[in-house]
């Protein structure tokens, strides 16, 4: 007598089919959220460097009007970034301040665009993001003249610090700079340099969402999400040059 033995039942295979999404967000706006946070942490350890290597270093401890530059003192900001291009006095911070307004109201232009992009306007869409990719590179073009001027270092050497030897530095690189310890040039390029890569890959992605909304793509998509999460970077980068423009020039 034989018996039959029926083949135990394999259970059916279950797959999440997608449910709500965490927090109301696209899976593209949560990466770029995830982007963010990792970049927080790195701009994050640079400032929190940059302050550990200042108050590490002596500073200058006398009359403000008496302040001169040498590699024994931290250097007074103010008396360091206080030239304007076609303007021959001194003007300390006023060019690095007009380079934070115009980063800011870039911010607010691309503001606009995303509600232009909630409401399906394509021609203000296009109109903001322009006005934006313009406050980019204004800013970038601002940042390689401050750069030029820092490198090149004071017109009147006898203002620049001495050198063991007694002589004056001239021009600033990674090793010496006429104006403080070495790590303060050190600290000035790699944290405006990384911050200024971070603006000029943002211009980028602006200009290749510009291109797409000028060519329909996202009134063929049925949505303009993407300039939503490009936002999402700018708005970033304007955030984090607060912070150095706070920790690197003020404090």
């Amino acid at each position: 007598m034989s018996s039959i033995h029926a083949a135990p039942a394999v259970p059916e295979k279950l797959t999440w089919a997608g449910g709500s999404e965490p927090l109301k967000a696209s899976y593209g706006k949560l990466m770029m959220w995830f982007f963010l946070l990792s970049d927080t942490f790195t701009f994050s350890a640079l400032l929190v460097s940059y302050g550990m290597i200042r108050f590490s270093q002596p500073a200058w401890t006398g009359a403000h009007e008496k302040f001169y530059f040498a590699t024994t003192h931290w250097p007074i900001p103010e008396k360091v970034f206080e030239a304007m291009p076609f303007f021959h006095g001194e003007a300390p911070l006023v060019f690095v301040g007009i380079m934070t307004f115009i980063l800011i109201f870039s911010s607010v232009t691309m503001v606009l665009a995303v509600e232009a992009g909630h409401r399906g306007d394509r021609a203000a869409v296009e109109k903001w993001l322009l006005w934006t990719i313009i406050g980019g590179f204004t800013f970038l073009g601002s940042q390689a003249w401050e750069w030029s001027h820092f490198i090149a270092g004071p017109h009147d050497l006898a203002k620049a610090a001495k050198d063991a030897l007694g002589n004056p530095i001239v021009g600033a690189n990674l090793t010496q700079n006429p104006y403080g310890p070495p790590a303060f040039a050190d600290l000035f390029f790699f944290i405006t340099g990384f911050h200024g890569t971070h603006v000029f890959s943002g211009v980028i992605l602006i200009i290749m969402v510009f291109f797409n909304t000028a060519t329909g793509l996202y009134d063929r998509r049925g949505h303009y999400e993407m300039v939503e999460k490009v936002g999402l970077y700018w708005h970033f980068v304007d955030l984090v040059w607060v912070f150095v423009f706070t920790f690197f020039y003020l404090v």
